[in-house]
Formats: C-alpha cells, sequence, structure tokens
C-alpha cells in the first residue's frame, strides 16, 4: 500500500498535527484512523473546546453526573477537558512510543485568564499536567512577557510545553531562550532529557490576513499579498537553526536533549483566492511540525505533495519585509497587535465555553 502524505512528510521529518479535539472525534475511531494514515499529535485550545462542547450532545450525560455530584462550572471544564486530553494521549501512546518521544503529544492550555500572572500559570501549568497524568501531554503557555518565566519554570520540572502565539522574531528568540534556560536548569537534576519536550507554536495565516488588508486599504500591488506569512516563517526558521547549531544547544544534546522543534500554528488558509493547502505546501521543512484543522488535514491526505519549501537563504524573506516597510507597514508591529488580539480572544473563547457549560447545565436540570 502507498503511503499517504503526511506518512511521506513524516518520513522528510515533518509531523503532522490535528488541530481538533472532541468526544465524538475519540469515541468513534476516527481519531485512531487518522494516526493509521500517519497523525502524530493533536493540539487544543479554549474555542476548540467550546465548539465542542456547545455544538453537541456528546458531553451531557456526562455534565449531568459532574452536576450531581455537585461540581461547579469551571470543575465541569476542569473534568470534561482533562478526560477528553487523557484519552487522546493515551490513543497516540504507541506513536509516542514508537517515535521515542519526538511525537505523540496532545496539548493543553493552561486557563488564558492567568496569562499575564506568572505564578498562577506556573502553578496551574504544574496542577495540570500531574492531573492528566500522562506523559505526553504537552502544557500550552503563551510566549508573552509573563509567560516566558512560565516557560522556563515548567521545562525546569521536567513538563513538556507548547509554546503558543509566536508572531513576530522577537518571540520566537525569547521562546528559544526561555526553552535553552529551562533544558539547562534540567540538566542539573537529571541526566537524560530526551523525554521532556516542546515545540514553539508559530502562528501564520493571520499575519497574511492582517497584512493583506493594509494592502488592500493602501490600494498596493497585489504582488505582495499572501507573502508576509512565510517571509516571517523562514526568518523564524532561521533562528531556528542558529539556536539549535548553539554551543549551549550542543552541551544539552550531551544529555539527549531535543530541538525544541517549531510548530507552524494557525496553518487554515482563510482568503479563498489561496490554496487551501499554501500554509503546509509552502512550509515544508524538517525538523518541524505542522498542526491542521480538519478541513486542512483532509485537503492534504487528498491532494498535498511532499517537496521542501524553506531551503536557501532568506534575502528573499528580507526584501517581502524591506518591500511592505517602504509602503508603511512593519511586520513587528502587525504581531505585536496579533498577539494582543490573540491573547483577548483565548480569554474571551474561555469566557464563552465557560457560558456553554453554565447553559448546558441549566437546561440539563430543566430537563431532569
Amino acid at each position: 500500500m502507498s503511503k499517504t502524505t503526511i506518512q511521506q512528510l513524516a518520513d522528510y521529518g515533518q509531523s503532522i498535527w490535528l488541530d481538533y479535539i472532541s468526544r465524538s472525534l475519540l469515541e468513534s475511531g476516527k481519531l485512531k484512523n487518522l494516526i493509521d494514515q500517519g497523525l502524530r499529535g493533536m493540539t487544543s485550545n479554549p474555542t476548540i473546546f467550546n465548539q465542542a462542547i456547545s455544538s453537541s450532545r456528546d458531553y451531557d450525560s456526562k455534565i449531568t453526573k459532574l452536576l450531581e455530584s455537585g461540581k461547579k462550572t469551571f470543575e465541569i471544564y476542569d473534568e470534561l477537558t482533562i478526560r477528553d486530553i487523557q484519552e487522546a494521549c493515551d490513543t497516540f501512546k504507541n506513536v509516542y512510543e514508537r517515535t521515542d518521544a519526538l511525537d505523540g503529544y496532545v496539548s493543553l492550555e493552561i486557563n488564558p485568564k492567568l496569562a499575564m500572572n506568572t505564578d498562577e500559570s506556573i502553578k496551574e501549568g504544574r496542577r495540570l499536567f500531574q492531573k492528566v497524568k500522562r506523559p505526553n501531554c504537552m502544557i500550552k503557555v503563551p510566549s508573552t512577557k509573563a509567560g516566558f518565566p512560565v516557560i522556563e519554570e515548567l521545562l525546569a520540572d521536567g513538563i513538556n510545553v507548547n509554546v503558543t502565539l509566536i508572531f513576530s522574531v522577537e518571540q520566537y528568540e525569547q521562546t528559544a531562550q526561555a526553552y535553552l534556560k529551562g533544558m539547562s536548569r534540567l540538566a542539573k537534576k537529571q541526566k537524560d532529557l530526551n523525554r521532556t519536550r516542546s515545540v514553539a507554536s508559530v502562528f501564520v495565516s493571520r499575519i497574511d490576513t492582517a497584512v493583506d488588508k493594509l494592502l488592500d486599504e493602501k490600494k498596493a500591488p497585489s504582488v505582495l499579498k499572501g507573502k508576509a506569512a512565510v517571509a516571517n516563517s523562514q526568518l523564524i526558521f532561521e533562528k531556528f537553526q542558529s539556536y539549535f547549531s548553539s554551543d549551549t544547544y550542543k552541551a544539552l544534546a550531551k544529555n539527549k536533549a531535543q530541538p525544541q522543534r517549531v510548530l507552524w500554528a494557525s496553518t487554515g488558509t482563510k482568503n479563498p483566492a489561496y490554496s487551501d493547502i499554501k500554509y503546509v505546501t509552502e512550509l515544508i521543512s524538517k525538523p518541524t511540525v505542522n498542526t491542521l484543522p480538519e478541513n486542512t488535514l483532509n485537503a492534504v491526505l487528498d491532494h498535498g505533495v511532499v517537496k521542501e519549501a524553506l531551503i536557501g537563504d532568506v534575502q528573499e524573506a528580507r526584501k517581502i519585509f524591506s518591500d511592505l516597510k517602504a509602503l508603511g507597514m512593519d511586520v513587528d508591529q502587525v504581531c505585536a497587535k496579533l498577539l494582543t488580539d490573540g491573547v483577548a480572544a483565548f480569554e474571551k473563547s474561555f469566557d464563552e465555553l465557560l457560558e456553554s457549560i453554565t447553559a448546558k447545565s441549566k437546561s440539563l436540570c430543566a430537563a431532569s
């Protein structure tokens, strides 16, 4: 039997993860089927959980039992999400073992309401990892000023970390530095670092959406549309190669530390004028991860082609940034706004998720 596109990508050096989770995905056997086709991991966030819980009845019986046991809204949220993460981790366990801890991870986000509180985020990250109690769970931490010490602290504790909401090169550099600091501290406690892993989640498509809008407002040449996001990704990937060929990393590698792989996130195509797999095809590189929404994953399985994309020098990427700046657009400023908006959006999604659970609870109580 010929290999699927995502199996070919894994052979090449890029792992494909799914940016989605739901109870039906776990119970129907669909997730196991995707793993058989080459899927290597899974990410989640409050928006995804809100969609899964509010748009189906899959969680109703569990919510009813939790209500009967006296659980409040946040406790119900905690139980529902952790149960899904645990079952997904168990489903990916064979991938985790087969790849020697390279893949098979499932990511769970720290409460976004704590994003600006370093100490509380550290406590919550530790609590979640201990409660999930699976070696292939990753705790998601935003790449904010308050988040960088959290990343370092959790890694120093041997907790896997998915650093999320990275937009700019500067954010990426601080993320890589936090990784190296955390792993250096962990190395003082244990010799084998192979089973503590991290990814740096670089958000892609939102940059093109924002820059393209600015280009339209300025009535600028369309030749620059759809170029900023991948150019930004290429500059970040260059930094990745630098950090993970450094003497600091080489010293950690003697203790079996692995690179903090770049993970391309927000890779669903927003603009219908672009290819539905644009942010897959143009970001094929190794060693990386690409986490895809379900429809993009299906498109890759249907018509994806494996061909290395991020090769050669980054002069073209720098020229794109220079051309945009000449038009009055600073991509770093765009990225800064996207980070602020991203943190706010996750907070809003978390509030909506709790509201959905509250509404479900009232409905179920009324029906009983």
